[in-house]
């Protein structure tokens, strides 16, 4: 084979290289797209110096555009660039006065010469390729993910707002349904607290009464517990000394204290009355929206202290005693002093109760009822507790006997009189009985109405504490109406924010476009294709 055609078939299979070569598309990521067109000498290293001198000169030409809505639209939104600008002038061009030109060939109008030369310091040195590769890259790296990470967080909000708004409802009415409770547990129906109070102070001899009525209906427990100990301990029926105070009371009704004492009724009774002062009280009501409860938008889940659980019960209730002619006593014992047994009850100073100043006259402690009477009162609960310990070792010891326990009662019963030999269901309904009468002093009514029988200053103390739960309900009330406040302005802001992102995107994939388009004009039309990040938006 002769030079010459090796030398053909040399070149020809360079040409199909080549032409192959021609036909690859070219490839760049767009975070390497300046890099790459600085490198192939598209684009100057000093291309953001010249950058701003014509930035300078498009914002004076901005001050003098016509009222054109597609070129409002044009500018709305993004950075505008070279391309815009390329797009400004065909708009331009198409106006009657800015697109004349004159003798020249150059146009009259100085908005076309003003755009035109910011096309020419674009153009020269490729310093629109360099800008438009940085918009590339600040958009996808910056600006979009910085709208989709608002718009997350608005949505996040919402989310947050709904669930805190339930919370809040429930919680209001959770507080509002606890107080209508306690209110019915106290026996008021909590519009003026301190009124309704004052008017159940005024029930409790009726109370009372009732209380004595039920106990003298123990006649038969207490004669079986009588005649118990007297079997067991041979004891005579008229050295019988138990339950003394509750006997009393059988039989002679809630009397004052001065009766039970000296078994004379009183002539006079000077008794000292509870003054409760109601003359300024108001109806309680809902205070939402006079109430000032700080920065709503400083609230938030953590820094709000709901409590594990809001339980109003009377061991919860710090009790101020005192207010009455006897000193400081504690309102269910009436003793004073600190040393308790297991009944709460103070042994270790008891006051002594002096005479009165003339025979027939009660006043003081005298002047109160044996109910009434801390210290008599405590006698006649520790009577009770007495009767139903006994009773329910008895049925204890009747159900043992029953199964077959090995119980000493069941051989000294055998001996017994009739009226012990009795069954558990009638022992059952005595224990029932016994304690009926000691749940009487137990409720909580009962124990706010002796409270307040000690201690005026007891209703102050009650209604402030009943309010705090009204206010802490009215409280998340306000708080419910913040979330619907912020839940809102999230909503907005996430509306304004959604069409911004989309415009972002749109104009950043226009730009890819154009850019594409550019490089591959400048290299004979092969395809090219800016990757990465920029198409997965």
């Amino acid at each position: 084979m002769s030079k010459v055609n090796l030398i053909c078939r040399f070149f020809l299979a360079n040409c199909r290289k080549m032409s192959s070569l021609e036909n690859l598309p070219i490839d760049i990521h767009f975070n390497k797209l300046l890099d790459w067109l600085i490198n192939r000498r598209h684009c100057i290293q000093e291309w953001p110096a010249r950058a701003v001198v014509i930035r300078e000169k498009i914002n004076e030409a901005l001050t003098d555009m016509p009222q054109n809505p597609q070129i409002l639209e044009l500018l709305e939104g993004t950075h505008i660039n070279y391309f815009h600008c390329k797009k400004i002038i065909e708009l331009l061009k198409k106006d009657e006065e800015s697109g004349k030109k004159n003798v020249f060939g150059q146009y009259s109008s100085q908005r076309m010469k003003d755009w035109s030369e910011v096309i020419k310091l674009y153009e020269k040195d490729g310093v629109y390729l360099g800008e438009t590769a940085q918009m590339l890259a600040r958009n996808v790296n910056y600006e979009v993910p910085a709208l989709k990470k608002q718009i997350a967080k608005c949505q996040q909000i919402k989310k947050e707002c709904e669930r805190k708004q339930t919370d809040y409802t429930s919680k209001a009415e959770e507080l509002r349904k606890k107080y209508d409770a306690t209110c019915k547990q106290m026996g008021i129906e909590g519009k003026k607290i301190k009124t309704e109070l004052a008017a159940l102070v005024q029930d409790l001899p009726a109370q009372f009464h009732q209380i004595s009525e039920a106990a003298s209906k123990l006649s038969k427990s207490v004669q079986y517990y009588d005649e118990f100990v007297d079997f067991v301990t041979k004891r005579s029926e008229e050295k019988r000394d138990s339950l003394p105070m509750l006997k009393y009371i059988m039989e002679n009704g809630n009397t004052t204290t001065y009766q039970w004492r000296t078994g004379q009724k009183p002539e006079v009774i000077e008794e000292a009355k509870v003054f409760i002062d109601t003359s300024e009280e108001n109806e309680v009501g809902q205070v939402t929206d006079d109430i000032d409860w700080g920065d709503p938008g400083a609230m938030t889940e953590s820094a709000i202290d709901f409590g594990d659980e809001i339980d109003f019960n009377m061991a919860d209730i710090t009790v101020e005693t005192g207010g009455t002619e006897e000193g400081d006593q504690n309102p269910d014992t009436g003793v004073t002093g600190h040393d308790s047994d297991s009944n709460g009850i103070d042994w270790t100073d008891v006051v002594i109760v002096d005479k009165p100043d003339a025979e027939g006259v009660a006043k003081g402690e005298d002047a109160m009822s044996l109910l009434d009477n801390p210290r008599t009162r405590t006698l006649f609960i520790d009577d009770l507790m007495e009767l139903e310990a006994f009773l329910m070792q008895r049925l204890f010891e009747l159900d043992s006997d029953s199964a077959g326990g090995d119980v000493l009662s069941s051989s000294q019963m055998q001996d017994a009189p009739s009226s012990l030999q009795l069954q558990s269901p009638v022992v059952t309904k005595m224990v029932s009985q016994v304690r009926d009468v000691i749940a009487a002093f137990s409720t909580v009514k009962m124990h706010h109405l002796l409270s307040i029988r000690n201690s005026p200053r007891y209703v102050d103390r009650l209604k402030e504490t009943l309010k705090q739960m009204l206010s802490l309900a009215d409280k998340m009330v306000f708080l419910e109406k913040q979330m619907v406040v912020k839940y809102k302005d999230a909503d907005s802001e996430l509306r304004e924010i959604q069409p911004k992102l989309e415009l972002v995107i749109k104009r950043t994939k226009e730009m890819q476009k154009q850019m594409e388009s550019e490089i591959s004009n400048r290299y004979k039309d092969r395809v090219v294709n800016i990757m990465g990040e920029i198409n997965t938006m």
